[in-house]
């Protein structure tokens, strides 16, 4: 028998479970994946019985259960929530019962069920929902809780990113051990941050593609990427909003900083679809919960205008106005919103590194910018206010004539620039990247040309950048500037100067992997 696992209140203080999700077809590779949860640092499994290959007989539950490395749920989850037993009911909660009997430290059993087949110490009260955020969900809480069972655990879809923190309300309401979850990707800073709130546990998978529910992390993201060790009731939160966010490396790079430096942080993704109601809506539900302990906020595209309109210029600086894009909100101790904008200091830092000048050195160069969007905005705006002579280039003039108009710079059409006089050509167009990396913004360097900057860092080096480095200029990577805006970011936030080198093996080693 496995011994009892001591259940406690909802409460900071204690660990949280990391319960991994053991989805193998047959009993003896959900048993080999059940060594391997332990070696990986899970505190407990759940053996998901629903999805072996067959039901389970006493025999096969006895090599399952005998002598486990580590705390066991047990659950066999009907079609009917969610799961894949189709079978007979009195089947399915038999095999629970064995399962209890044969020393499973937990068994999940549904809200529907009248009797449930296991001591009240050793049940896990369940509702879910797959398909959406159901209306009442104080009520269901309420009504697991009237049941005599140790643990109660709602888990949801999540519709929207503020989801997520409807998930960690009801941590926060719960009068005994609680799991609340939103799934899917919307809904992934509610298993990220339930340590965080005295969750009684949450769920990760194995390995990616051997998910139990949608939008399980894997243990060793949770583990490392997101910093579940060192979560504690106090830790601050930081995220970057953004549609999509999944490809974001600025976890990893912000979640290494805070390791690096010794900072109580932790940094989530937060998926919020396109549209300014949607954006004000997540930011609206953050400022609603001063408890999250929210600090700072990166925000990417689509959503770089919506910040500039949320925080108000009023609480931006002049620079990041003009340019009319916020991807960096800071919440002070009073819950206000501070806006800015790193990436045009980022670019402006990165090429002066490689020229060796102050920004002040910018005036009067010659510089051709290639490309009308947010990047080129950011990046005119700046070298227009370090008095830089600049000509913008677009496929689409009538773009590059409205952004130029905007500064009283020139413009012209992309195909001009090979013909250009510049001695500074920044490309902040897509051509060139991953997955066309042959590509090219320009057949052939201006005239005069002495160094060139590509915004891309995927690839490191673009065709654009071998060029240029083969006709002896001096090259500047997408990289510098990316680690730049994330340093800036992070001392945004910090009094601590951004531990760069850190950051920066973060991105090269991200992208060697890709």
């Amino acid at each position: 028998m496995a011994p009892a696992d001591s259940v406690v209140m909802n409460d900071c203080n204690h660990k949280t479970r990391l319960i991994c999700a053991l989805t193998g077809g047959d009993v003896g590779q959900m048993r080999q994946q059940m060594d391997a949860a332990a070696r990986e640092g899970a505190d407990a499994v759940e053996c998901r019985l629903d999805l072996l290959n067959a039901p389970p007989d006493p025999a096969a539950l006895h090599t399952l259960l005998d002598a486990p490395p580590l705390t066991v749920v047990v659950t066999n989850r009907p079609t009917r929530q969610g799961g894949r037993f189709a079978g007979d009911e009195q089947q399915r909660l038999a095999i629970l019962r064995q399962a209890a009997d044969l020393g499973a430290t937990f068994v999940d059993v549904e809200d529907d069920v009248d009797t449930p087949p296991a001591p009240a110490q050793q049940t896990i009260r369940s509702h879910h929902d797959f398909a959406r955020r159901p209306e009442r969900l104080d009520e269901i809480l309420t009504q697991l809780e009237a049941s005599p069972a140790a643990v109660s655990k709602v888990a949801f879809a999540a519709g929207v990113c503020a989801d997520a923190f409807v998930a960690l309300d009801l941590l926060q309401r719960g009068r005994r051990p609680t799991i609340a979850l939103a799934m899917g990707e919307a809904g992934l800073a509610s298993r990220i941050l339930a340590r965080k709130f005295g969750a009684f546990g949450t769920f990760a998978s194995l390995a990616a593609g051997a998910e139990s529910a949608p939008g399980q992390p894997t243990l060793a993201e949770l583990r490392h990427r997101f910093r579940w060790d060192a979560l504690q009731a106090d830790t601050s939160v930081y995220g970057v909003i953004g549609f999509p966010v999944s490809h974001s490396m600025s976890p990893d790079i912000h979640n290494a900083a805070f390791e690096a430096t010794g900072h109580n942080g932790v940094y989530v993704p937060l998926l919020v679809r396109a549209g300014a109601t949607c954006f004000s809506a997540t930011l609206d539900a953050i400022r609603a919960r001063p408890w999250l302990d929210w600090r700072g906020l990166s925000v990417t595209l689509p959503h770089k205008e919506h910040a500039l309109a949320y925080v108000g210029p009023s609480r931006c600086d002049e620079l990041t106005v003009q340019i009319g894009a916020v991807n960096t909100i800071t919440f002070d101790d009073d819950g206000e919103l501070h806006g800015t904008n790193t990436d045009y200091a980022a670019a402006l830092d990165a090429l002066c590194g490689a020229m060796a000048i102050t920004r002040d050195d910018l005036a009067g160069r010659s510089v051709a910018v290639l490309g009308a969007g947010g990047v080129s905005r950011a990046i005119v705006a700046a070298l227009a206010h370090y008095g830089a002579t600049v000509t913008i280039y677009n496929r689409t003039v009538q773009r590059a004539h409205r952004l130029a108009a905007e500064f009283s710079l020139a413009h012209g059409a992309l195909e001009d620039a090979a013909t250009a006089h510049a001695e500074i050509v920044i490309n902040c167009t897509p051509l060139g990247m991953h997955p066309e990396p042959d590509a090219t913004p320009l057949p052939r360097l201006p005239t005069g040309a002495e160094v060139v900057f590509d915004t891309i860092y995927t690839p490191i080096e673009t065709r654009l950048l071998r060029e240029a480095r083969a006709a002896g200029c001096r090259t500047v990577s997408g990289v510098e500037m990316f680690v730049n805006q994330a340093a800036a970011q992070f001392e945004c936030w910090l009094p601590t100067p951004a531990p760069r080198d850190v950051m920066r093996q973060v991105v090269l080693d991200r992208l060697a992997a890709s």
